[in-house]
């Protein structure tokens, strides 16, 4: 098998790819008019995204981890995500592009604040994945994932939905359950003082300081919603597939926990609604728990947009090129002439090359 970041990066691209053509749309009229099962990419983005491309959500795993690639820190990651959204792509949530409107990273501190305190979607669950695909572990996965969720949704409730999420992958990947890796990732949500976190981050400040009051006033009914709603998908409930960041976490832990990679995420794309990121934040937690994307699934993905440090052309393969250029990566190494290798993947080499050893991986 691949490492596990770059299976989990191309699990999360296939199934938000996958959940494309469903999106917005209602369970009735994705079974009336898609081919079933749910196991290939098909037509109907309402967004214009071609069968195999994937949406907003992937763009901005890959814009992040791009952003850390620079070595620069949270700074390297906002001028990433911004330089993504100047691009104009296709579907962008509206607070997060409100947040990258802003001069700088506490720009989502701002949003948030010009909503009355009350947007809560999901625009920093769906990306906060690159922070366990880029490396971050323990405390300082913890720390990352509030950081990077805030800089464009700092409500309480959705930096602690992201906190427990990354937690869970990390869990997952160490071969815990769906029902241990919970339990860990709230027990981290617990351990973390969030607000001191984006305090220390400069994301709270003097000029956000009403902000900051509010964020501590609702910290600890945010922190008992989350709560909830992680122990309601485990239970096996689901109360929408909304771009509320709760109703995402949620159908996301109860979609988790099948058998299979198609098993996970064909329930969260015949669902509709906000399908594509609910089934991109499914594919983050499959791919965690070592779940194998299809094989037909990964020729022909690639992301929906171009921006100028991706090309929509790009397919699969360049994925492994994201991950080599991350600054601490131990997992390339360099072989004769300069070849740079991917866990003995050749990563200047062509797409057919790519394609054999994906063979041989999955």
């Amino acid at each position: 098998m691949p490492d596990a970041a770059l299976s989990t990066l191309l699990s999360l691209c296939a199934a938000d790819a996958l959940g494309a053509a469903t999106e917005f749309k209602t369970p009735e009229v994705i079974h009336a008019r898609y081919t079933l099962p749910f196991d290939h990419y098909q037509e109907g983005s309402v967004f214009g995204f071609a069968p195999g491309e994937a949406t907003d959500d992937s763009q901005m795993v890959v814009a992040t981890l791009l952003g850390y690639a620079r070595g620069e820190g949270t700074g390297g990651v906002w001028r990433a995500l911004q330089e993504w959204l100047a691009t104009g792509p296709p579907d962008v949530g509206g607070l997060t592009r409100a947040a990258l409107q802003h001069a700088g990273p506490d720009g989502g501190v701002h949003a948030w604040e010009a909503s009355g305190f009350q947007s809560a979607g999901n625009g920093g669950l769906m990306r906060v994945a690159a922070a366990w695909i880029a490396g971050f572990r323990g405390d300082d996965l913890a720390r990352e994932s509030a950081v990077l969720t805030a800089l464009t949704h700092a409500d309480p409730r959705c930096v602690h939905a992201s906190v427990v999420l990354t937690a869970c992958m990390e869990a997952l990947s160490s071969g815990g359950s769906s029902t241990d890796a919970a339990a860990h990732g709230l027990r981290v949500m617990d351990a973390l003082n969030a607000e001191a976190t984006l305090l220390d981050a400069g994301l709270f400040s003097t000029a956000t300081l009403r902000a900051q009051m509010a964020f501590r006033g609702r910290d600890r009914e945010a922190r008992a919603s989350v709560r909830g709603r992680v122990r309601a998908g485990l239970d096996g409930l689901l109360t929408s597939q909304s771009g509320f960041v709760l109703d995402t976490l949620e159908a996301a832990l109860k979609h988790a926990r099948a058998g299979s990679w198609l098993e996970c995420v064909q329930p969260a794309v015949l669902l509709g609604d906000d399908s594509d990121t609910v089934a991109c934040v499914v594919g983050a937690l499959a791919g965690a728990r070592g779940l194998p994307v299809p094989g037909p699934l990964l020729a022909p993905l690639r992301l929906g947009h171009s921006w100028p440090d991706w090309k929509r052309t790009g397919c699969a393969w360049s994925i492994c090129l994201t991950l080599s250029r991350l600054p601490s990566g131990p997992e390339t190494t360099c072989g004769p002439g300069g070849m740079l290798y991917f866990y003995g993947c050749p990563l200047r080499t062509s797409r057919s090359s790519w394609q054999t050893w994906r063979r041989r991986q999955i």
